[in-house]
């Protein structure tokens, strides 16, 4: 990617050159990426991007345009900002920091680590946007698409926001989260082919409209596109345009094709859609599908479902794509300990008013405890310990309550091996791979979890050696705020 080391905020940059400036530019640093909160008001959040993550990385450098465009920024008083020995530094500099993260596709909560990085705290430092950018929206909209996916039940989901994503780029990104979040295929051809998604399309109500008669058109595209057929039915009166639409599908069988099935693409769509289902089964098309659009999202969908509708596959864009009801996850990536060369770690928290968005110190993992098939509890852990013989948890809204993880549970710690030392260790699975982790990460949690509305709170807490550290740290830093 062209200028992929600019995909950055200017304080990153300026921190960067403070780094480096005062001698602390190779300090050993780590950072921890998550989130405070799920999105949607959803029980669990399906973590995305690690691949597109994992090409930003293997581009990031400053090219010679780069260091061009950088030495002209000024400062207030019209001078450069940068000095051309940083510039120079900058040159040079290529990754060799440890990155580890969670799989795509992981089903992860508030507050545990998606990923990692660890290394000389100026490159941990100019990580920090691109990589928030990248993993917060596909966080979200693989999460809004798991949400629907549920909510279709058995139904496949096609995913059709490109015309109202947020630009190209967005577009790109939704179409490939949406499938990590269980869509079954895009209506976004280059996504089709540069993520290996299936297409799947066939004509708008430009297509009746530009005929004379509805027929007409049906009968058109069935002669022009034979193994493609589905009708959008509802340009003028739907139920007629099914019956229209079943005409043209008796000649398509006489030709030696099926009509796929017809769309529904407003009114009332659980009664159209059953009074399409009995036209169809009636004239001899079961296997016809009913396809559903019109400003769906999980909601709409499970409501169609409780009264009855018929709809085989669910077309869904706007609020997919746009992930409408919350645009933003609100990801963050807070530094959590340093170290001079050759000296001890330093646990660093960063502390608030508000206690969601006091950090967790330390070299953090996410160790999940499964049970005859069902994820029992997730506890958050600092590498920098020794690992607790029994495994207690602590509930950060009440650190009154703690619970020992089942000793026939097994712990699996979600954080992998992405890059050492700049280095990608890390075998990038096909999508359609990551797309079946996500069914498989879902399958593993109690209903209640997943359920749209109040959902069931999964078990998430620290550790409890780490809970007593970070107590301690913070009470410290309290006194000496007082102190002063």
């Amino acid at each position: 990617m062209d200028g992929a080391a600019l995909i950055t905020d200017l304080y990153q940059l300026t921190m960067a050159y403070g780094y480096w400036k005062t001698g602390r530019a190779e300090h050993e640093a780590v950072f921890h990426l998550h989130f405070r909160k799920p999105p949607f008001g959803s029980g669990y959040t399906v973590a995305a991007g690690l691949g597109l993550a994992i090409d930003w990385l293997h581009d990031f450098c400053f090219a010679p345009d780069d260091l061009a465009y950088l030495a002209g920024i000024p400062g207030n008083d019209g001078k450069p900002i940068f000095e051309p020995a940083f510039l120079d530094h900058l040159a040079g500099l290529r990754l060799t920091v440890d990155i580890d993260a969670v799989p795509e596709g992981t089903v992860v909560f508030a507050h545990q680590p998606l990923l990692r990085v660890r290394g000389p705290i100026i490159q941990g430092q100019l990580l920090e946007t691109a990589l928030l950018c990248i993993l917060n929206y596909s966080t979200l909209v693989a999460t809004k698409a798991a949400r629907i996916c549920l909510a279709a039940g058995d139904a496949p989901v096609l995913e059709f926001g490109l015309r109202r994503a947020q630009g190209l780029d967005g577009a790109m990104t939704a179409s490939r989260a949406a499938f990590v979040g269980g869509c079954a295929s895009t209506s976004n051809v280059l996504a089709g082919r540069r993520f290996g998604i299936p297409v799947r399309g066939t004509h708008a109500h430009s297509w009746v409209m530009s005929f004379d008669d509805e027929e007409e058109a049906f009968a058109a595209y069935a002669g022009a596109m034979p193994n493609n057929c589905v009708f959008l039915v509802d340009t003028y009166d739907t139920l007629e345009g099914v019956h229209k639409a079943i005409a043209v599908g008796r000649r398509l069988r006489q030709r030696g094709h099926e009509m796929v099935g017809i769309r529904l693409d407003s009114g009332d769509l659980a009664w159209l859609s059953a009074q399409a289902r009995r036209l169809l089964d009636e004239a001899g098309f079961p296997q016809a599908q009913i396809v559903a659009s019109n400003d769906l999202d999980e909601r709409t969908i499970a409501s169609i479902r409780q009264q009855g509708g018929a709809v085989g596959v669910w077309g869904v864009g706007t609020k997919l794509s746009t992930a409408y009801d919350q645009p933003a996850l609100g990801g963050v990536y807070k530094l959590a300990a340093i170290r001079e060369p050759g000296g001890p770690w330093k646990p660093r928290v960063k502390l608030s008013e508000q206690a969601i968005k006091v950090s967790n110190p330390g070299i953090q993992n996410v160790r999940r405890f499964v049970r005859a098939g069902e994820a029992v509890g997730d506890v958050i852990w600092d590498e920098l310990h020794p690992q607790p013989a029994a495994w207690t948890m602590v509930d950060p809204a009440d650190p009154t309550r703690r619970r020992v993880q089942p000793a026939d549970a097994v712990g699996e710690d979600l954080l992998v091996p992405i890059h050492r030392a700049g280095r990608l260790v890390y075998r990038q699975p096909a999508l359609a791979e990551v797309r079946e982790r996500t069914r498989a990460q879902l399958r593993l949690f109690h209903p209640g979890v997943k359920r749209l509305d109040n959902p069931h709170e999964y078990p998430v807490g620290l550790e409890e050696g780490l809970h007593e550290r970070k107590t301690a740290l913070v009470l410290a830093a309290r006194e000496r705020k007082a102190a002063r």
